[in-house]
C-alpha cells in the first residue's frame, strides 16, 4: 500500500461476522483473522484499543493529525464500519485532510444506503465489497464496488480494473485504482 491504513478487529465486523459462516463468502477465509493479525497479541490489542477510541471526542482531530501528511490512506485494512456515526466521522476526517486521497472498502451497505453518494467528500472513495467470491453482479445502490475472483473476471471497459498487485510482487507500485473515482469496480484475485 502506498500509505498508512487504519485497522480494527475483524472479530467485530457486523456483516463479516455473519458471512464468516457462509461457504464461498469472502469473509469465510478472512485474512484478518489469521497470520500476523493473530500471531502477535499486540496487534489484536491495538485494534481493540482503536475500536474503543472511535467515540472519543478527540478521535477526529487525532486522525487528522496522524494522516494529514499522507498522500493516500486506506480505512480498515481489517475490520469495518461500526455505524452511520462512524462513517460520518470518517467523512469529517476526509473533509479536514483534502490533500489526502482516502479509500474505504466496506460490506456495510446499510450505512451507504442512508446517504446520497454526492455528499461524500471528493477525496474519499467508498467501495462496496462483494460478499461472495466470484459474485457475478455487484450491488447496484452504490457507484463503486469491488470483487474477489478465482479466475479471470470479465472486464467491461475502462471503469472496471483488475488489481495488478499479484503480477507486481504483491505491491501496488504505481497503481491507484482503489483510490481513483474514475474506476467504478476493481477485481482482486483470491489469495
Amino acid at each position: 500500500m502506498p500509505g498508512l491504513s487504519y485497522s480494527l478487529p475483524a472479530w467485530e465486523c457486523q456483516v463479516g461476522a455473519k458471512l464468516r459462516a457462509v461457504k464461498g463468502s469472502v469473509c469465510a477465509g478472512c485474512y484478518a483473522l489469521k497470520g500476523n493479525y493473530t500471531r502477535y497479541p499486540a496487534i489484536k490489542a491495538a485494534q481493540y484499543y482503536r475500536l474503543q477510541s472511535l467515540r472519543h471526542p478527540s478521535w477526529i482531530p487525532a486522525m487528522v493529525t496522524q494522516i494529514k501528511r499522507q498522500k493516500y490512506f486506506r480505512w480498515h485494512d481489517a475490520g469495518d464500519l461500526q455505524g452511520a456515526w462512524h462513517l460520518k466521522n470518517i467523512m469529517e476526517v476526509c473533509n479536514q485532510t483534502p490533500q489526502v486521497q482516502h479509500w474505504l472498502p466496506t460490506r456495510e451497505v446499510k450505512y451507504t444506503r442512508l446517504m446520497d453518494p454526492a455528499i461524500v467528500p471528493s477525496n474519499l472513495k467508498i467501495v462496496i465489497s462483494d460478499h461472495m467470491i466470484d459474485q457475478s453482479t455487484p450491488v447496484k445502490s452504490w457507484p463503486y464496488t469491488s470483487g474477489v475472483h478465482t479466475h479471470d473476471a470479465p472486464i467491461y471497459g475502462a471503469t472496471v480494473k483488475h488489481c495488478p498487485a499479484p503480477k507486481q510482487g504483491n505491491s501496488c507500485q504505481s497503481c491507484r485504482h482503489c483510490w481513483d473515482r474514475d474506476v467504478k469496480r476493481v477485481i482482486y484475485d483470491k489469495h
